[in-house]
């Protein structure tokens, strides 16, 4: 019998790799993309020692041909894919003055941000449908919803790719495909917070940072939802975080 399969694209060491290890612990095998294939290899590990199943791919999910690819080999090789996960950031600033931000740049934010979510959710789509089955989740961030200072090409992106996850839950609701954007607003507990924002970091021991492990559990239950009652769009945030 072929493996169902939870395919997180942007599986970093946080919430990709989190959400990875929910699925995981669910009975699915957990295919985890990132540029560098090579640093999935703890992760895939972790699930492995686990009792899990975990495959890595190094993949850019900007190039629609990698991503053509990625989605074929895994339908083949592995299994249907039953939940996709669009996880990549471009958490990039920016000042709109600064030289070093040419529309080259802003364009491989964009790509990044929402160029990459747009190939992932078609590519879901293609093979979900005719299943009549799957579930498609987009992570989306503040930027989302409003464009802060110094962030023109991340909000454009992160705005980008919640239209097209709004546009994908309207066309494939109705064939029984559960698309889902969620907002994480606020900083996760990784040890690049830990390093480049200490005073924001020391707020983990109040719950003022958001927990991978926690965001993960959302994921697993919009995947988990009944279809009278999905939700589209959540948002996850700190207690104390201003909004």
């Amino acid at each position: 019998m072929a493996e169902k399969v939870a395919l997180v694209v942007g599986a970093g060491d946080a919430t990709g790799g989190a959400v990875a290890k929910r699925f995981a612990r669910a009975g699915f095998t957990a295919c985890l993309v990132r540029r560098n294939g090579d640093k999935l290899q703890p992760i895939v590990e972790e699930i492995v020692a686990s009792g899990g199943k975990a495959h890595a791919f190094g993949v850019d999910a900007r190039r629609e041909e990698q991503m053509v690819d990625l989605f074929e080999r895994i339908e083949r090789d592995i299994g249907p894919i039953e939940v996709c996960v669009h996880n990549v950031g471009g958490n990039v600033r920016f000042s709109i003055l600064d030289e070093a931000l040419t529309g080259k740049k802003f364009f491989k934010i964009w790509e990044m941000a929402c160029f990459s979510g747009f190939l992932s959710g078609r590519e879901a789509a293609r093979r979900m449908v005719p299943r009549g089955r799957g579930t498609i989740l987009f992570t989306g961030a503040t930027a989302s919803l409003r464009g802060a200072e110094g962030y023109c090409g991340f909000a454009a992106g992160k705005a980008g790719l919640r239209m097209v996850a709004q546009s994908l839950a309207r066309e494939l609701g109705p064939k029984n495909i559960h698309v889902g954007h969620v907002i994480i607003d606020g900083a996760i507990d990784t040890a690049f917070q830990q390093e480049r924002n200490p005073d924001r970091y020391a707020l983990k021991d109040q719950d003022g940072i958001l927990n991978p492990d926690h965001i993960a559990e959302s994921y697993w239950h919009l995947h988990t939802q009944p279809r009278d009652a999905w939700t589209f769009e959540l948002d996850l945030r700190p207690w104390m975080e201003r909004w």
